[in-house]
């Protein structure tokens, strides 16, 4: 299945949640803010959030600076 993240367009296995992306991106721990479609999912429900094929995944950290 492909998703979207970030505007890029990635492949991935079936049924997979986004807290499984995070962890195969390398990117657990490191990502703040996540939306599906558009909509923030809380980090709380990351594991239970399946994502589909073509789904728009924006995934976003947060740094300091000034």
């Amino acid at each position: 299945m492909k998703l979207i993240i970030n505007g890029e367009t990635k492949e991935f296995s079936e049924n997979i949640t986004l807290e499984k992306v995070l962890q195969e991106l390398g990117l657990a721990g490191k990502v703040m803010a996540a939306a599906v479609n558009m909509e923030i999912v809380k980090q709380d429900k990351w594991g239970e959030n399946i994502l589909n094929d073509m789904d728009k995944l924006e995934l976003l950290d947060f740094v300091g600076g000034g």
